[in-house]
């Protein structure tokens, strides 16, 4: 198999978990409310309710798809697109698992291995609230604008702070590159004294207060509860999307649960070992290459939909910052704790460097 096939096909594969984690996500989603709010959630579609995202989907593909007649009709249809086209990308530049062998040839689980990995998400993280914005604008609607704005100001300010809790990280690393910061973290002692275990050495022992920052950013970037004031119903009847129906409103919703997925999984490359494991060096050494890879991706995923798990578990358990709340929030707290983070860092590495070697 020639690099060209498998890179289509890995495309192909990653193109459809994105879309059937975000079907999914909303099925999970509503079993983990109701598993919190003591009752069932949905049963009736399919054993368990799992036919559900598929009812949904129908109803969105169906539905009349209706557009105001004052609003900017190009743009309107941009926005929602944009959204969910900058949301699939993003996962272009993140390794998915370790290598597989196939014909004596490894291949790289990474659709495109750049060596600016992180600036290429975090410029397409930054896309993204043009999506948002245009869709809320051209809808001429004054609720979806002041939606738009809220989305807009919320997204730029978190992003400051996620853009530094990053920083701290490529220090440590030295690079920008997405694998090489996951291959950092698989040999090495826990702080220098603790018993080394091959795919173990976790950024988060390193960096739990830029592990916490990009935590809580990545909730705001995603409109996540407690964090979900561009759409709040109770005050912007529906948010940026008021104006929106059919599959174009299928495309917002969608475009925030891959967002949500591409979120988790920049979180385990970042600070949860990416495809490591404990004992991965075991795995390939008596298993075999493709073993340990098809491992790494299950253990991949596996962090990746319990970190969707915790955002579920945090939008039904707190409640709705106000807005000012949740401006200070990222200006005067997580902003200046993460240069405080930033300064740490640096001077840590400066003493080891100067100290130890």
């Amino acid at each position: 198999m020639g690099l060209l096939t498998f890179k289509i096909i890995l495309v192909l594969a990653l193109f459809i978990l994105a879309l059937t984690v975000a079907a999914y996500s909303t099925w999970a989603e509503r079993k983990v409310a109701a598993i919190m709010q003591d009752r069932i959630g949905p049963n009736r579609s399919g054993p368990f309710g799992l036919l559900q995202p598929l009812a949904d989907g129908g109803k969105f593909f169906f539905k009349e798809d209706f557009t105001p007649a004052a609003a900017e009709k190009f743009l309107f249809i941009v926005g929602p697109s944009l959204v969910m086209f900058i949301s699939l990308i993003t996962g272009a530049v993140i390794p998915w698992g370790k290598t597989l062998n196939i014909g004596g040839t490894s291949f790289d689980l990474q659709v495109a291995n750049v060596d600016i990995g992180v600036l290429y998400l975090v410029g397409m993280v930054s896309i993204g609230v043009y999506g948002i914005m245009i869709g809320g604008w051209a809808s001429n609607n004054k609720f979806s604008l002041i939606g738009a704005i809220r989305a807009s100001s919320q997204m730029i300010s978190y992003e400051l702070a996620m853009g530094l809790s990053i920083i701290a990280i490529i220090m440590m690393a030295g690079s920008l590159d997405l694998k090489v910061i996951v291959e950092q973290q698989t040999h090495g002692k826990i702080w220098g004294f603790v018993p080394e275990i091959s795919g173990m050495n976790w950024n988060i022992f390193y960096q739990p207060i830029a592990f916490i920052i990009f935590f809580v950013a990545a909730l705001a970037e995603t409109n996540r509860a407690p964090f979900d004031l561009p759409e709040c119903e109770n005050e912007l009847v529906n948010g940026y999307h008021t104006e929106y129906s059919s599959m174009k409103l299928g495309l917002y919703m969608f475009g925030e649960y891959v967002n949500m997925f591409i979120s988790n999984a920049l979180i385990v490359v970042l600070f949860l070992g990416g495809y490591n494991y404990p004992g991965i060096d075991w795995v390939t050494n008596h298993w075999g290459e493709n073993a340990a890879g098809i491992l790494s991706v299950i253990v991949f995923l596996m962090k990746t939909f319990f970190g969707i798990f915790v955002f579920m578990w945090i939008r039904w358990t707190l409640p709705r910052f106000r807005y000012d709340q949740l401006m200070h929030l990222g200006w005067k707290k997580l902003i200046p704790i993460a240069l405080f983070n930033l300064m740490a860092t640096g001077a840590i590495i400066l003493a080891y460097d100067h100290f130890m070697k």
